[in-house]
């Protein structure tokens, strides 16, 4: 099967097929729920609903390869343009929420009411400066105690 088509209504034989030579192990892909919920690459979003809608599908193998564990893992959408070129408007990210302490790298954060993606970087103690890539946006620099780190961006997929 190639994207949800089978190969025989592509045009091939079943004893050419690929799919026939490759044992099939049962529980080897993961189901991430997608959280009906955005991640501003801007000025804040405002959170909604957390309850899944759809989900993405990863190797059990391949989150195990980086280190992640699926139940601590969700994906979300990315809204604005702060974070671009690296994340752009649309793209799905893939937040670890397994907890840990803090370190500089690019985090979903809830600042009071609004839901962020940026990138973190500790500055002095008890403040954390948060970064967007593009450079249209300042730095800003807040507390530690006014930011909840819902988690670590670990992937992100979207258009070319």
């Amino acid at each position: 099967e190639f994207f949800g088509v089978p190969e025989s209504e592509l045009g091939a034989r079943e004893e050419n097929s690929y799919v026939s030579s490759v044992p099939k192990t049962k529980g080897e892909w993961v189901d991430v729920p997608r959280l009906p919920l955005g991640a501003s690459a801007g000025p804040g979003a405002i959170a909604q609903e957390e309850a899944p809608f759809d989900s993405f599908r990863f190797s059990r193998r391949w989150l195990r390869e980086q280190g992640l564990d699926s139940a601590m893992l969700s994906a979300i959408a990315v809204e604005g343009d702060s974070m671009e070129p690296l994340l752009r408007h649309g793209d799905e990210i893939l937040v670890d929420r397994t907890p840990r302490p803090l370190r500089d790298g690019i985090h979903v954060l809830r600042v009071g009411e609004s839901l962020l993606v940026k990138r973190v970087a500790q500055s002095v103690p008890g403040r954390v400066t948060l970064l967007s890539q593009n450079l249209a946006y300042p730095p800003v620099e807040v507390d530690l105690d006014d930011v909840d780190v819902i988690g670590r961006v670990v992937w992100k997929g979207g258009r070319l």
